[in-house]
């Protein structure tokens, strides 16, 4: 799993290949999934709580929210890649390459300017990822990155104002 990581982080092509292919690394997907979402709740958490705001609730929104966007931008991206630009994959692939993807966010943890550094690094491995994992050249590819973010951040928005409302009715 380390030296998967590794190359996920370098950007390689064969690594996440081998991942596409590898059923068992499904499991590791998520392993690296739940731990980056785990380290972004207690950031935000940390953050919200520094802020004057609450840290528990904040934990667990950025905590599910992760696992949701990883399962979301999967499948997001299964479809729009295989319906669209006629990709070849599975479910269980994109959810593993993808999943791998989410690795770079490690570094999120660093104050500041982790989460920029985290998140442009996440969207290199991503585009790798979805190249690689749907068999589809850069342009496609890229489209099916754009198409999918566009979904996941309505889906993110209509989650915020859904549990924005539900805060409201209780609080």
């Amino acid at each position: 799993m380390f030296n998967r990581i590794l190359g996920v982080l370098k950007l390689d092509s064969n690594t996440f290949e081998e991942i596409e292919h590898d059923e068992n690394a499904t499991t590791q997907a998520v392993i690296i999934v739940a731990v980056i979402a785990l380290i972004s709740a207690l950031g935000s958490g940390i953050g919200s709580s520094i802020g004057g705001g609450g840290f528990i609730g904040n934990f667990i929104s950025t905590l599910i929210w992760g696992i949701v966007g990883w399962l979301l931008w999967s499948v997001v991206t299964y479809f729009v890649g295989t319906a669209l630009f006629k990709g070849q994959a599975t479910v269980g692939e994109m959810l593993r390459v993808i999943g791998f993807a989410y690795a770079p966010q490690f570094i999120s943890i660093i104050p500041c300017i982790g989460w920029i550094i985290g998140l442009i690094w996440t969207l290199a491995a991503g585009f790798v990822a979805v190249r690689q994992g749907l068999d589809l050249d850069n342009m496609k590819a890229f489209f099916t990155i754009v198409i999918g973010f566009i979904v996941v951040a309505i889906g993110y928005a209509l989650i915020g104002i859904v549990l924005g409302g539900i805060g409201s009715l209780f609080g």
